[in-house]
């Protein structure tokens, strides 16, 4: 059976859930490559040009990986917003994103202002593979990241099968220093999702999969959940695409909730789990 398993929580344990034979069953199966292993980022030298990675930490109880994309934007994974013990959202006064974090220590601190799961984004909904689809979030900061040594990523289309992408990300197991794996494969493609050989985990989840195109790091997708394909581990990945336009477009319009309120509009539907 294949799994799909929600990376969002490095602190909180998340079930498996099994897909039917609408998930990944139509996906040709694993090209025959080989990964590069993960590589632990523990000093300022393994980081540098990696410092816009960093932790969202949220109720000091979970957290994901996001990237910065605009000095005061983080993209992120749409289920990372949510608890998924009651299926609400987060507080917005509970999350802080930890730019560059890394041996107890960040690039920068910043609390968030609004954090906006794409509009489609159905925490719970019964069509697994449309929230993976959907999985993609922006979270604006209280104030911009305005740091030479911290410089936002571009961000790109969806990459073609085969072509080589990279990731860096944090896990529950590595929580205090970010992971690079320099090169794992785009195994094969749905619409609004990649199926990847890239290795990940819990507090994985909203972490850049990226191309290297004229020697520049861009994102080109987030990371959602992990599967098997076969019995081979898979990670999924939501594409940016129209998506990202979607969100950006949206960032404000949504009216800003005051600290201690919690949000209950702006277009995503909340169902418990």
């Amino acid at each position: 059976m294949r799994l799909f398993s929600i990376l969002c929580s490095a602190m909180m344990v998340a079930g498996a859930l099994a897909l039917g034979p609408s998930g990944l069953a139509g996906l040709p199966g694993p090209a025959k490559a080989e990964p590069a292993p993960l590589k632990r980022m523990l000093t300022a030298d393994d980081s540098r040009g990696w410092e816009a990675v960093g932790r969202l930490d949220i109720s000091g109880r979970a957290f994901c990986t996001g990237a910065l994309i605009a000095p005061d934007l983080v993209l992120t994974a749409a289920h990372c917003l949510f608890d998924r013990e009651t299926g609400k959202r987060f507080e917005i006064a509970d999350m802080t994103f930890l730019a560059g974090w890394r041996g107890g220590r960040a690039e920068a601190y910043r609390t968030v202002r609004q954090a906006l799961p794409h509009p489609d984004y159905e925490f719970g909904g019964p069509d697994r593979m449309a929230r993976v689809r959907h999985d993609i979030a922006l979270v604006e900061l209280s104030q911009p990241i305005r740091l030479s040594g911290v410089r936002p990523f571009e961000t790109e289309g969806q990459p073609k099968r085969g072509e080589p992408v990279g990731i860096v990300s944090y896990a529950h197991d590595r929580a205090e220093a970010p992971s690079i794996q320099e090169v794992c494969d785009v195994l094969g493609r749905q619409p609004g999702m990649l199926v990847l050989s890239c290795l990940v985990d819990f507090g994985s989840s909203g972490a850049p999969i990226f191309v290297l195109r004229d020697g520049v790091a861009r994102i080109v997708s987030v990371v959602s959940a992990k599967a098997e394909m076969g019995s081979t581990p898979v990670a999924l990945g939501s594409t940016l695409d129209e998506a990202l336009d979607v969100l950006r477009a949206e960032v404000g319009r949504v009216p800003v909730v005051p600290a201690g309120q919690r949000f209950t509009g702006g277009g995503a539907k909340f169902v418990r789990p």
